[in-house]
């Protein structure tokens, strides 16, 4: 049904809205409900079909074409009409993709498409991060090892994947995206890549844990990193927030945490204060 009706939108999609900013990532840490928040504002477009939140095209989808991509977002003019309804001029839209920080190819490949887009990037503590990470992934069939086991694993399963991403970027990787649970909290990493694509300017870091607990202020921070009036704050729910799974082992937690200290030092100095987990 959905590749039948971006069939069916393909020959409009130059009339549509092309993202002019990205929920970049990172996965687990609170981007479905920073989609629903922003998505209640009435000068921000996002792709139309129900669920759709994500649309994959600069990480899985990116042969399917610009076209294909723009299909999902609406009308120009039916935006434009929304925003001067509450004093905006330009509209903006977007859509969420929590692998596009991670993935080797995404980052240059915003770029060369959308030249002057902006970043959203949530943080969450990074050892959470990865065991949420890992029960996700158990609970739609990603996953059949522990998490002990799985991090044991990670190392094999990433082994050269990103090379080989690099070098044929038809190949796709279901490790890289699914059993990346250790790497993806090396956030700093990640940040250093954007800025260097990017710069500094146009990534604008939200620290989930903070936000969640008091969304007002973190909510106003997007807006005028958006450069967007608040015309009233939605309604705040955290999504996707599954029952726990079994406690983490503390071996396991100490394990990572110890992992995690030099990323999260580089970071801190990065974002010019401690993240919520390091205080």
């Amino acid at each position: 049904m959905r590749t039948a009706l971006m069939t069916v939108n393909r020959p409009t999609a130059g009339a549509r809205m092309r993202p002019t900013f990205l929920i970049a990532g990172a996965a687990r840490c609170g981007s479905t409900s920073m989609f629903r928040a922003l998505s209640e504002h009435p000068a921000i477009g996002h792709p139309f079909l129900r669920g759709s939140r994500e649309v994959h095209f600069f990480d899985n989808n990116y042969d399917r074409g610009l076209g294909w991509y723009q299909s999902h977002f609406p009308f120009r003019a039916q935006m434009e009409r929304a925003a001067r309804a509450v004093g905006v001029k330009a509209p903006l839209a977007f859509e969420s993709g929590i692998y596009y920080m991670f993935h080797p190819l995404a980052p240059e490949r915003i770029k060369r498409d959308l030249p002057d887009v902006k970043l959203l990037v949530l943080l969450r503590d990074p050892v959470e991060r990865a065991f949420s990470m890992h029960a996700h992934s158990v609970t739609l069939g990603y996953e059949t090892e522990t998490f002990e086991r799985a991090l044991e694993l990670e190392e094999d399963r990433l082994a050269g994947e990103a090379e080989r991403m690099v070098a044929d970027p038809t190949y796709y990787s279901y490790s890289h995206q699914h059993h990346s649970y250790r790497s993806r909290g090396r956030y700093i990493e990640q940040l250093e890549r954007l800025e260097h694509v990017f710069g500094r300017d146009r990534i604008h870091v939200v620290d989930s844990v903070d936000f969640w607990a008091n969304p007002v202020p973190g909510y106003d921070g997007v807006l005028e990193f958006l450069e967007l009036p608040n015309v009233g704050y939605p309604d705040f729910k955290h999504l996707n927030a599954r029952s726990r799974p079994a406690p983490m082992p503390d071996p396991v937690r100490a394990e990572l945490e110890e992992h995690y200290r030099p990323y999260n030092e580089r970071l801190t100095r990065w974002l010019g204060r401690e993240p919520s987990w390091c205080g």
